[in-house]
Protein backbone atom coordinates (compact mmCIF):
# COMPACT_ATOMS: atom_id res chain seq x y z
CA UNK A 1 0.00 0.00 0.00
CA UNK A 2 1.60 3.27 -1.13
CA UNK A 3 1.32 6.47 1.35
CA UNK A 4 -1.36 7.82 -1.02
CA UNK A 5 -3.79 5.55 -0.06
CA UNK A 6 -2.72 5.26 3.75
CA UNK A 7 -5.10 7.08 5.78
CA UNK A 8 -3.27 8.62 8.34
CA UNK A 9 -0.84 11.05 6.17
CA UNK A 10 -3.44 11.99 3.90
CA UNK A 11 -5.62 13.07 6.65
CA UNK A 12 -2.29 14.74 7.72
CA UNK A 13 -2.20 16.58 4.39
CA UNK A 14 -5.53 17.68 4.16
CA UNK A 15 -4.86 19.67 7.37
CA UNK A 16 -1.67 20.94 6.33
CA UNK A 17 -2.40 21.43 2.60
CA UNK A 18 -6.05 21.62 2.08
CA UNK A 19 -7.17 23.41 4.99
CA UNK A 20 -4.18 25.80 6.00
CA UNK A 21 -2.11 26.37 2.68
CA UNK A 22 -4.76 26.39 -0.49
CA UNK A 23 -8.06 27.21 1.77
CA UNK A 24 -6.74 29.40 4.15
CA UNK A 25 -9.29 28.08 6.71
CA UNK A 26 -10.50 30.29 9.97
CA UNK A 27 -9.43 28.61 13.34
CA UNK A 28 -12.52 28.08 13.94
CA UNK A 29 -12.92 25.60 10.50
CA UNK A 30 -10.03 23.89 11.03
CA UNK A 31 -10.88 23.40 14.96
CA UNK A 32 -14.69 21.85 14.27
CA UNK A 33 -13.19 19.44 11.16
CA UNK A 34 -10.07 18.53 14.16
CA UNK A 35 -13.13 17.46 16.47
CA UNK A 36 -15.11 15.47 13.69
CA UNK A 37 -11.86 13.75 13.19
CA UNK A 38 -10.66 13.33 16.83
CA UNK A 39 -14.45 11.87 17.32
CA UNK A 40 -14.51 9.13 14.48
CA UNK A 41 -11.35 8.29 14.61
CA UNK A 42 -11.93 6.94 18.24
CA UNK A 43 -15.43 5.57 16.94
CA UNK A 44 -13.11 3.48 14.15
CA UNK A 45 -10.96 2.37 16.31
CA UNK A 46 -13.52 0.81 18.61
CA UNK A 47 -15.51 -0.73 15.14
CA UNK A 48 -11.92 -1.49 14.01
CA UNK A 49 -9.73 -2.64 16.49
CA UNK A 50 -7.32 -0.98 14.28
CA UNK A 51 -5.45 2.09 15.90
CA UNK A 52 -5.57 5.87 13.29
CA UNK A 53 -2.15 5.17 12.48
CA UNK A 54 -2.70 1.67 11.47
CA UNK A 55 -6.01 2.63 8.90
CA UNK A 56 -5.44 2.26 4.81
CA UNK A 57 -8.01 4.51 3.06
CA UNK A 58 -10.33 1.57 2.02
CA UNK A 59 -11.39 0.83 5.67
CA UNK A 60 -13.38 4.49 5.78
CA UNK A 61 -16.62 3.13 3.61
CA UNK A 62 -19.60 4.68 3.16
CA UNK A 63 -21.13 2.19 5.75
CA UNK A 64 -18.64 2.79 8.61
CA UNK A 65 -19.26 6.59 8.41
CA UNK A 66 -23.14 5.78 8.27
CA UNK A 67 -22.36 4.01 11.75
CA UNK A 68 -20.57 6.84 13.22
CA UNK A 69 -23.25 9.72 12.17
CA UNK A 70 -26.09 7.23 13.53
CA UNK A 71 -23.69 6.79 16.97
CA UNK A 72 -23.40 10.21 17.36
CA UNK A 73 -27.09 10.95 17.00
CA UNK A 74 -28.78 8.32 19.25
CA UNK A 75 -26.75 7.68 21.61
CA UNK A 76 -24.12 10.30 22.34
CA UNK A 77 -27.46 13.07 21.75
CA UNK A 78 -26.04 15.35 18.90
CA UNK A 79 -28.44 17.53 17.20
CA UNK A 80 -29.27 16.63 13.15
CA UNK A 81 -27.71 20.22 12.42
CA UNK A 82 -24.20 18.76 14.10
CA UNK A 83 -24.81 15.15 12.65
CA UNK A 84 -25.06 17.18 9.13
CA UNK A 85 -21.53 19.27 10.46
CA UNK A 86 -19.32 16.30 10.72
CA UNK A 87 -20.61 14.76 7.35
CA UNK A 88 -19.46 17.60 5.61
CA UNK A 89 -16.24 17.51 7.55
CA UNK A 90 -16.16 14.12 6.27
CA UNK A 91 -16.88 15.00 2.77
CA UNK A 92 -14.44 17.69 2.48
CA UNK A 93 -11.79 14.83 2.98
CA UNK A 94 -13.06 13.08 0.31
CA UNK A 95 -13.29 15.08 -2.19
CA UNK A 96 -9.64 15.95 -1.26
CA UNK A 97 -8.96 12.31 -1.36
CA UNK A 98 -10.77 11.89 -4.68
CA UNK A 99 -7.57 13.74 -6.37
CA UNK A 100 -5.06 12.41 -4.03
CA UNK A 101 -5.88 8.91 -4.42
CA UNK A 102 -8.28 8.10 -7.82
CA UNK A 103 -8.06 4.14 -7.11
CA UNK A 104 -9.95 4.48 -4.55
CA UNK A 105 -12.87 6.59 -7.00
CA UNK A 106 -15.51 4.03 -6.48
CA UNK A 107 -15.47 4.04 -2.51
CA UNK A 108 -15.59 7.86 -2.51
CA UNK A 109 -18.27 8.58 -5.06
CA UNK A 110 -20.43 5.87 -2.31
CA UNK A 111 -18.75 8.49 0.53
CA UNK A 112 -19.55 11.63 -1.08
CA UNK A 113 -23.17 9.89 -1.81
CA UNK A 114 -24.26 10.10 1.55
CA UNK A 115 -27.04 12.59 2.14
CA UNK A 116 -27.52 15.18 4.90
CA UNK A 117 -30.11 14.31 7.10
CA UNK A 118 -33.27 16.74 7.30
CA UNK A 119 -34.60 18.53 10.02
CA UNK A 120 -37.61 21.20 10.65
CA UNK A 121 -36.11 24.18 12.01
CA UNK A 122 -37.50 25.84 15.13
CA UNK A 123 -39.11 28.90 14.29
CA UNK A 124 -37.46 31.52 15.91
CA UNK A 125 -40.39 33.64 17.60
CA UNK A 126 -39.25 37.46 18.65
CA UNK A 127 -39.39 38.88 21.97
CA UNK A 128 -42.20 40.88 22.99
CA UNK A 129 -42.00 44.94 24.12
CA UNK A 130 -42.18 43.88 27.69
CA UNK A 131 -39.88 40.70 27.46
CA UNK A 132 -37.26 43.57 25.91
CA UNK A 133 -37.83 45.57 28.73
CA UNK A 134 -37.19 43.46 30.97
CA UNK A 135 -34.33 42.18 29.35
CA UNK A 136 -32.61 45.81 29.53
CA UNK A 137 -33.48 45.90 33.14
CA UNK A 138 -31.75 43.08 34.08
CA UNK A 139 -28.19 44.81 34.58
CA UNK A 140 -27.28 46.49 37.14
CA UNK A 141 -26.45 49.90 36.08
CA UNK A 142 -25.38 51.46 39.12
CA UNK A 143 -21.74 49.39 37.99
CA UNK A 144 -19.88 49.97 35.64
CA UNK A 145 -20.07 46.75 33.78
CA UNK A 146 -23.98 46.86 34.16
CA UNK A 147 -23.94 49.78 31.94
CA UNK A 148 -21.93 47.47 29.84
CA UNK A 149 -24.09 45.19 29.62
CA UNK A 150 -26.90 47.23 28.73
CA UNK A 151 -25.46 49.46 26.40
CA UNK A 152 -24.74 45.81 24.33
CA UNK A 153 -28.21 44.56 24.86
CA UNK A 154 -29.84 48.13 23.52
CA UNK A 155 -27.60 48.17 20.68
CA UNK A 156 -28.33 44.54 19.79
CA UNK A 157 -31.96 45.27 20.32
CA UNK A 158 -32.40 48.44 18.46
CA UNK A 159 -29.93 47.28 15.09
CA UNK A 160 -30.73 43.15 15.03
CA UNK A 161 -27.23 42.83 14.72
CA UNK A 162 -25.30 39.42 14.98
CA UNK A 163 -23.04 38.51 17.43
CA UNK A 164 -20.20 38.69 15.51
CA UNK A 165 -20.96 42.09 14.11
CA UNK A 166 -21.71 43.34 18.39
CA UNK A 167 -18.34 42.13 19.20
CA UNK A 168 -16.39 43.82 16.25
CA UNK A 169 -17.36 47.02 17.21
CA UNK A 170 -14.91 49.95 17.83
CA UNK A 171 -15.92 53.32 19.64
CA UNK A 172 -15.42 55.67 16.77
CA UNK A 173 -18.37 53.25 14.99
CA UNK A 174 -20.50 54.79 17.07
CA UNK A 175 -21.44 58.25 15.47
CA UNK A 176 -23.42 60.47 18.10
CA UNK A 177 -25.46 63.58 16.96
CA UNK A 178 -27.73 64.18 13.95
CA UNK A 179 -28.25 61.28 11.87
CA UNK A 180 -26.97 58.86 14.99
CA UNK A 181 -25.93 55.77 13.45
CA UNK A 182 -23.59 52.51 14.11
CA UNK A 183 -21.43 51.53 11.50
CA UNK A 184 -20.97 47.91 10.87
CA UNK A 185 -19.00 45.79 8.70
CA UNK A 186 -20.75 43.01 7.89
CA UNK A 187 -20.90 39.91 5.32
CA UNK A 188 -20.86 41.95 2.15
CA UNK A 189 -19.82 45.59 2.57
CA UNK A 190 -19.53 47.79 5.48
CA UNK A 191 -22.80 49.63 5.93
CA UNK A 192 -24.78 52.39 8.26
CA UNK A 193 -27.39 50.75 10.99
CA UNK A 194 -29.66 53.64 12.23
CA UNK A 195 -31.00 52.83 16.25
CA UNK A 196 -34.87 53.16 16.03
CA UNK A 197 -34.58 54.92 20.40
CA UNK A 198 -32.83 57.60 21.00
CA UNK A 199 -29.15 57.05 21.14
CA UNK A 200 -27.86 58.71 24.01
CA UNK A 201 -29.71 55.88 25.46
CA UNK A 202 -26.88 54.47 25.40
CA UNK A 203 -24.65 56.86 27.77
Amino acid sequence: MNDTATFAPLLERFFTQRLMEERQASPHTISAYRDTYRQFLKFVQQRLHKSPSQLNLEDIDAPLIVAFLDEIEKNQGVSVRTRNLRLAAIHSFFRYAALEAPAHSAQIQRVLAIPSKRFTRKLIHFLTPPEVDALLAAPDQGTWSGRRDHAFLLVAVQTGLRLSEMTGLNREDVVLGTGAHVRVIGRVEKSAVHPSRDPHALY
